[in-house]
């Protein structure tokens, strides 16, 4: 006889046509107490499902003894079930891309493991254990980030290979079913770290939510999770339709007309229209640079509203020759009336340091402030590099030489723009009086006229505020009211 919770997870699995009778499922089982609940509930479900169950684990070896001992658990699960065993195993705070967290870097290894599963033909399926409490969490974190329409659409219950049956089960159902059984489970330590968002809105907001303010918080985060997938899958498929209808493929480069970007409206459809608000601010222009992100990189990942904000503006106000940057080594640059989205060209710097790179003298980026983690800049017109940081301020004492040369970042205004020097350029250095060129201070410190035309100046707002080798501008400086300072320092490259 089929429990409660076996009967949920049946529904769920039936009307999200998560699998297929012949299909293997490798269930993807960390130790803890959901998807060792999962492993039981599949293999009890299997004969009715038609399917075969398998057991798949990724090591992180991020808690030393404790990571093996989740190994061994759930290998002597595996053997006990008599089910196929996985092992996966990395090395993820050492592996991991730079300026990627160990939680985002953890996922994409621990899902590349369990996708290649799929790929070897070992699985057709893959299963994990999240709940309806996981959805819940995913949704505030969204929202606690800064999320748009995407965001709220939290987990999905199928995403390609891997589903989700437990998306509609409580966690304390799940810890119940295993007491029941007498199934021991492993507990994960950083689950109780309330230095990680998660662990707050587990152990702390949700719980007092439920209790003091709506105790069907839970149902209803989910349920809005539920709205904003049907809502995005209306914006896919529109999306599906302007990839077709509007982007050029040549070699690795996706090239699309900046009108088509701007007002992306399918011909003879209408269907996205009514969405339009004005030329490169609308839904359609902000979801097709995601999508063209996407196909680009394989993902969405580390895509921000900023990095859309920065393209639909290279778009909108930009001229022909201008670049930006954005995350995992991705370049888009204005080729007359196109946009051309490519990866950085093979040998240019680390793309998790989000470098750049200009050909000649000459060059134009916007970049971001580099919160919280380092931006590299790297300037092929010489041999200079520079390090963009940003640091707790005041410094310890063995900083104090950045001093002169550290811009307050409340002080500083978007766009930030590094480019090379400008006849006419000026601003007036912390401790000055009045504004003076910099061609004024290169005489000083006789920089000869053949260095002068890539010397490295940052705008704030479209207004000079730093040169290599000078002060900052007095507006911009550092003072005793300043918390966070942006730090620029060459190097040799």
């Amino acid at each position: 006889m089929i429990d409660a919770l076996s009967r949920i997870v049946l529904g769920t699995i039936r009307s999200l046509r998560m699998c297929s009778a012949g299909d293997r499922v490798a269930v993807g089982v960390s130790g803890g107490a959901d998807s060792t609940a999962l492993l039981l509930v599949l293999r009890e479900l299997a004969p009715e499902l038609g399917v075969s169950v398998s057991v798949a684990h990724f090591n992180h070896c991020l808690r030393e003894d404790e990571s093996d001992a989740d190994q061994e658990f759930v290998a002597a699960l595996a053997a006990q079930l008599e089910l196929e065993f996985a092992a996966g195993r990395e090395e993820v705070a050492a592996k991991r891309r730079r300026g990627e967290n160990l939680e985002a870097a953890a996922r994409r290894m621990r899902y590349a493991f369990l996708n290649s599963l799929v790929a070897e033909g070992r699985a057709t399926r893959v299963a994990v254990a999240h709940t309806a409490d996981d959805q819940a969490e995913t949704v505030l974190a969204h929202i606690t980030r800064g999320t748009g329409p995407a965001g709220l659409a939290g987990i999905y219950p199928v995403a390609g290979a891997v589903v989700r049956p437990l998306l509609d089960v409580r966690r304390a159902a799940v810890r119940e079913y295993l007491l029941e059984r007498k199934q021991a489970w492993r507990e994960d330590s950083t689950n109780r770290d309330r230095t990680r968002l998660r662990a707050r809105l587990r152990l702390d907001l949700l719980p007092q939510w439920e209790a003091a303010v709506s105790p069907g918080i839970v149902e209803r985060l989910c349920g809005l999770a539920t709205h904003a997938r049907t809502d995005e899958q209306f914006w896919t498929e529109g999306m599906e339709h302007c990839l077709r209808a509007f982007v050029r493929r040549e070699g690795g480069e996706l090239r699309i007309a900046i009108s088509d970007l701007l007002n992306p409206v399918p011909p003879a459809t209408t269907v996205l229209r009514s969405a339009t608000v004005e030329a490169g601010t609308s839904a359609p222009a902000q979801r097709l640079v995601r999508r063209l992100m996407q196909e680009l990189r394989g993902d969405r990942y580390g895509v921000s509203a900023a990095h859309v904000s920065r393209v639909l503006r290279l778009a909108r106000e930009s001229i022909s020759g201008r670049r930006i940057q954005l995350p995992d080594g991705i370049e888009i640059a204005r080729e007359f009336n196109q946009l051309v989205f490519r990866r950085a060209a093979a040998g240019a710097a680390p793309t998790s340091l989000q470098e750049t790179a200009a050909p000649e003298t000459s060059y134009h980026y916007e970049v971001e402030l580099p919160q919280p983690n380092e931006m590299a800049v790297c300037l092929r017109a010489g041999t200079r590099r520079l390090r963009l940081k940003v640091i707790d301020w005041p410094p310890g004492e063995s900083e104090t030489s950045l001093l002169q040369s550290a811009l307050d970042c409340a002080q500083l205004s978007p766009p930030l723009v590094l480019r090379n020097w400008q006849p006419g350029d000026a601003y007036r250095p912390a401790g000055r009086y009045r504004a003076r060129k910099l061609k004024g201070m290169f005489r000083e410190q006789r920089i000869r006229r053949s260095e002068r035309a890539g010397w490295p100046v940052l705008e704030s707002s479209g207004r000079p505020v730093w040169a290599a080798g000078f002060p900052a501008a007095a507006e911009v400086g550092v003072t005793p009211a300043t918390r966070l300072a942006l730090v620029i320092v060459e190097e040799n490259s």
